[in-house]
């Protein structure tokens, strides 16, 4: 026979289970919901990464162009302009680069196995500003000052950006990401 000490403690190894069981639950939870949050992070810091590289992309065929550096000012470039898929009918120069950049901006450095182009951001987009005229003229002589920017839709909201590249083109604004850089093309054939 039991004594009534032996006959209470029945049981007291399941619920040890039991309560395992739950720990171990929302352990697993947690590590669920870090893996989605890298998952979201590592896209994100991919994107601004490609966004980099097409933001030096202009600014460097800007850079090699200092005479027509006006013709590249355009804003909507890339997600949903009307630049065609192949550049090589598009003449050489400002129009081309743009031409180029566009198909830079949309992914078509990256294909996947249908062939749709995946190898930019989400809804890419860049812009070129004239924020000073170049001026030659004696005794003046400043250079053009442009600001080349790249917007793209992010996957969580933040602070909307200042800049007016990309706005309201991606429903709530603080899903738009976006990088900028200013570039100076000097004088060359300065009096």
């Amino acid at each position: 026979m039991l004594t009534p000490a032996l006959s209470r403690q029945r049981g007291i190894t399941m619920i040890e289970v039991l309560v395992t069981i739950v720990i171990l639950a929302f352990g697993l939870l947690g590590i669920a919901v870090f893996q989605s949050k890298a998952n979201l992070v590592s896209i994100e810091s991919y994107q601004r990464a490609q966004a980099v590289i097409l933001l030096d992309d202009m600014s460097a065929r800007m850079q090699g162009n200092p005479a027509n550096s006006g013709a590249y000012v355009g804003s909507g470039i890339g997600t949903g302009d009307a630049q065609p898929t192949d550049c090589s009918g598009v003449a050489m120069g400002a129009a081309r680069d743009v031409c180029e950049w566009s198909n830079a901006l949309k992914g078509a450095a990256e294909v996947d196995k249908s062939n749709a182009q995946v190898g930019a951001m989400i809804g890419a987009r860049g812009c070129i500003t004239q924020l000073q005229a170049p001026n030659n003229a004696a005794g003046v002589c400043t250079p053009g000052i442009y600001e080349v920017s790249v917007a793209w839709q992010g996957l969580h909201t933040t602070q909307a950006p200042a800049l007016a590249c990309g706005k309201d083109q991606y429903g709530d604004d603080k899903y738009r990401r976006l990088l900028a850089s200013q570039i100076m093309i000097p004088q060359l054939n300065c009096n």
